[in-house]
């Protein structure tokens, strides 16, 4: 079953002969491919433009064969809204509920078009939404087990995922290479969505209906190893190896051979050295010779194959490049027209979170609908925790309707906060900008508790005296992170020293942060960790804090405020706050810290070693 080009495309010899320049027709061919062959059932477009998400759903809708209605997942995604859909029936004279398959599985094991899931970014899309992408994408079987359903059936849903580039590498490995089909489509930026829906004649039922599988030849095989590289995982060779045969299978061959596995490479943005006859479409042919008289660039290997030197320089797949750099050509030019890597998470180093496919640790005590922070609405199934706002839009909605004279709030207009996940665990850290010096990186006696925040997926809090920007040097600052992932948590690691340290004043946010973190309605809160970088030389009591204005001489006045402040969070239930005073090892007076550690009922970490001493007992200050 071959796909008809748009109106405005030249004619091609045939659906995987040769690379499309056009981005548009590129893209077509790839939905028709996910929609014709199930194992390819998630694409996955990187930088896409997000007015362009609509219209690419209507094509791959109409590449379907017209799929139901949109399944769209985001933020608010839960398990309960995914697997199951409860139903009311009355017979006689009775009501009973019956619970059926939800959204996401109710059309496996039926007749007609698959249901669509879009995901309009992949980053934002909630635990239950990505673990539902793992557990489905690429399974031969699904068996359910929720709360009155057993459901065992073959997954037929196609996904739809679009996700920025430079965000591929936070998220999770697994739930990326659950995605069969991933291309760049920065190309189509700038693109209206009028052009796409042209196309919608052209793609409608392109990959609905049965076609012959071809069979895949050992020469496929071994040409998607050399496309990938050794280092690449088995999941994408898969993917690539069904991509070629679905080509092949659409273009009515039998077999997939070298020269499908090369369309299938080019067909989502994978660079191509050779061809499997000798020669490279990219290059001059072997009788035009170069400036030099001769293709430098290549060399014949005893076996007759071409071989690439770039590509010897570099490993294949990763998402690099098999050649050297060279000079790029403007898009849709010409065969050589470069498309961006279909592994963008290979190119880029960010920090990942911890358990991604893992919900917040959470107790039992106490309503959970009431814990985490509001990430939208839902329909209310009690008067808990109600959305007033969203309550009276959706009653707006149906007052013409219902023809009332007064403003009607029916139960289903009601509307209760979709919440997040709230962290059991926080970590609050005081840092003291003027203990620090250019020889002494704090970094390194933080790590133990950063890892534990890390691992924990603890919610943080940075408190910081002493900073050369602070807002106001009389006062300390602070600010509330979701993790140690922050950027902003890094930032405050190495801001720079001013002159002022109103350590008296920090250790008392940090006191009203804890008891408002224990304290608060339905907290979730069971483990905190205060953990405190300083020399303990205050130098701003508490009085110049709260009136803004420097005090005359202070003397000791700010050393003992602190420790008055710190016996405060002393008395705190220690089983569920620790503490913990990190000493810089400064002198004189290197026993503030210890005073300090006193004070709060804290264990004293030491920053960093002493320094070493010569045999005759004189600092060694290398």
């Amino acid at each position: 079953m071959a796909i008809p080009p748009p109106p405005d495309a030249p004619p091609a010899a045939g659906f995987g002969a040769q690379e499309p320049d056009d981005p548009v027709l590129r893209l077509t061919r790839l939905l028709a491919c996910a929609a014709a062959d199930p194992a390819l059932a998630g694409v996955l477009l990187f930088d896409l433009d997000p007015q362009l998400t609509d219209s690419v759903a209507l094509l791959f809708a109409a590449a379907l064969g017209g799929a139901g209605p949109l399944l769209m997942l985001g933020a608010q995604t839960r398990d309960e809204d995914l697997w199951t859909r409860a139903r009311l029936r009355q017979a006689g004279g009775r009501v009973s509920v019956s619970t059926h398959p939800g959204p996401l599985i109710e059309t496996d094991g039926r007749e007609g078009p698959p249901q669509l899931v879009v995901v309009p970014d992949l980053t934002r899309l909630s635990v239950a939404g990505m673990r539902a992408a793992v557990q489905l994408l690429g399974a031969e079987v699904a068996v359910v087990e929720h709360t009155g359903l057993r459901h065992i059936a073959r997954p037929r849903a196609r996904w739809l995922a679009v996700c920025r580039s430079a965000d591929a590498g936070r998220l999770s490995p697994h739930l990326l290479d659950r995605f069969a089909l991933r291309v760049s489509m920065a190309e189509l930026r700038g693109s209206r969505p009028q052009r796409l829906l042209t196309l919608l004649p052209s793609v409608s039922g392109a990959g609905a209906g049965h076609i012959a599988q071809a069979s895949v030849t050992d020469g496929a095989l071994t040409r998607v190893r050399a496309l990938l590289g050794p280092d690449t995982g088995v999941r994408r060779e898969l993917a690539l190896a069904r991509l070629a045969r679905t080509l092949a299978s659409l273009d009515g061959d039998g077999a997939a051979e070298e020269r499908h596995a090369d369309a299938a490479a080019r067909l989502i943005g994978l660079p191509v050295a050779g061809t499997p006859d000798g020669t490279d479409p990219e290059r001059e042919p072997p009788d035009s010779p170069g400036p030099s008289g001769a293709d430098d660039r290549s060399e014949a290997p005893h076996d007759g194959s071409r071989v690439d030197r770039g590509a010897t320089e570099r490993p294949a797949g990763q998402g690099r490049p098999l050649r050297g750099p060279e000079p790029e050509e403007e898009v849709g030019s010409g065969p050589a027209a470069v498309h961006g890597t279909p592994f963008p998470e290979d190119e880029v180093s960010v920090p990942r979170d911890f358990a991604p496919l893992r919900n917040l640790w959470q107790r039992t005590m106490g309503p959970a609908a009431t814990r985490g922070a509001v990430v939208g609405s839902r329909r209310a199934k009690d008067l808990r925790d109600l959305a007033y706002v969203a309550t009276v839009r959706e009653a707006a909605v149906h007052q013409r309707v219902r023809r009332t004279d007064r403003f009607t709030i029916a139960p289903v207009d009601l509307r209760s906060h979709l919440r997040a996940g709230a962290s059991e665990r926080l970590l609050v850290l005081l840092l003291d900008h003027t203990c620090r010096d250019d020889a002494w990186d704090w970094a390194e006696a933080l790590t133990p508790f950063l890892q534990w925040a890390y691992t924990g997926r603890a919610a943080v809090q940075v408190i910081e005296v002493g900073g050369a920007d602070a807002t106001h040097e009389l006062k300390a600052d602070s600010f509330a992170a979701r993790n140690v992932l922050d950027p902003r948590v890094l930032a405050a690691l190495y801001r720079p020293a001013g002159r002022a340290t109103p350590l008296a004043h920090g250790i008392q946010e940090a006191a009203r942060i804890l008891r408002a973190a224990f304290q608060q309605h339905g907290s979730a809160l069971a483990e905190a960790w205060l953990v405190v970088v300083t020399d303990g030389r205050g130098n701003v009591p508490l009085t110049a804090g709260r009136g803004g204005r420097p005090a005359g001489h202070v003397g000791a006045a700010g050393v003992e405020d602190a420790l008055k402040a710190a016996a405060r969070i002393g008395a705190m239930d220690r089983t569920r706050v620790r503490a913990a005073v990190v000493d810089p090892a400064r002198e004189p007076y290197g026993s503030l810290p210890f005073r300090l550690a006193d004070a709060l009922g804290a264990t004293v970490v030491a920053g960093r070693p002493a320094p070493r001493t010569h045999e005759s007992g004189v600092p060694d200050e290398r």
